[in-house]
């Protein structure tokens, strides 16, 4: 029977987190787990690394850059399974900016058939939602969608 502290080859952890060898071994060369060599130079990883490498899989598909990715899993303890509490502090960052782009999320859907404060001036509306292009004051681009104006 395995146990929380047994190390797995680089195969089986690319069977538990569905990702290539490839990524797996592309992910260690940006720093983001570190695997330990045997004698014969093989990866042996951690099974914490299966939670670590689905944290970047995640991460990457809501838009967050490996360098961000990166910068807070720096914060994780090496050489031991993170807690809880280890999660909860990277993840304060990464939950304030899921919910600002929520937000903006939202205010896309419900101005995306009416005025999105782009300062185009062509809709009837323009006149209610930007007269005299007060959004385009504040500055380029789909201000009201920006700034929730």
């Amino acid at each position: 029977m395995r146990r929380p502290n047994d190390m797995l080859p680089i195969g089986r952890i690319a069977e538990r987190t569905g990702m290539a060898v490839s990524a797996i071994r592309y992910y260690e060369a940006e720093g983001l787990v570190h695997p330990i060599r045997t004698e014969a130079g093989q990866r042996q990883f951690r099974r914490s690394d299966i939670r670590r490498l689905s944290f970047v899989k995640i991460a990457q598909e809501l838009g967050f850059t490996l360098a961000e990715i990166r910068g807070e899993m720096a914060k994780l303890p090496e050489g031991r399974t993170p807690t809880k509490a280890d999660w909860e502090k990277i993840s304060r960052m990464f939950r304030r900016r899921l919910d600002a782009r929520i937000a903006q999320l939202q205010r896309t859907r419900d101005k995306l058939d009416g005025c999105i404060g782009c300062g185009c001036l062509s809709l009837k509306s323009c006149a209610l939602y930007n007269p005299d292009d007060a959004a385009g004051a504040r500055g380029a681009g789909p201000r009201n969608i920006i700034e929730g104006g």
